[in-house]
């Protein structure tokens, strides 16, 4: 395989997309079959963490965008991290993670770990 050539999901990054699309927005399920031309992009985040990039296979890279079709949190409160899967342009386009007490994980969570990202919406004075 060529070093900059697109690479097939594993296993678990196919598992974890799968739950996110499952238990994301309604829209998200409707991505679930493009799981099936899913692949990995060489990128790879400059901050070393486990976010990845999807191309479809037969289709161009998606243009640069993201719609969250899915927002998750795993960890505890002092190691406290999101991730979330997105698209653009109705492909699916990749996986961010991220970390809110600390540096962004760089191994992915398994999917049993994820819970719903809850955000207060700020708030609205008069």
């Amino acid at each position: 395989m060529a070093p900059f050539a697109n690479r097939p999901l594993t296993s678990s990054e196919r598992d974890l997309v799968r739950v996110m699309l499952e238990r994301g927005i309604p829209e998200a399920r409707s991505f679930l079959d493009q799981l099936e031309l899913a692949e990995a992009t060489p990128w790879h985040c400059p901050c070393g963490c486990a976010s990845f990039n999807i191309q479809l296979r037969g289709h161009p890279p998606a243009s640069p965008g993201v719609h969250i079709l899915g927002d998750f949190l795993f960890g505890e409160e002092h190691e406290l991290s999101g991730i979330f899967v997105f698209s653009n342009d109705g492909l699916l386009s990749g996986v961010e993670v991220y970390g809110l007490t600390g540096e962004a994980p760089k191994i992915l969570p398994n999917p049993e770990s994820l819970r719903p990202a809850v955000w207060d919406p700020p708030s609205t004075s008069p």
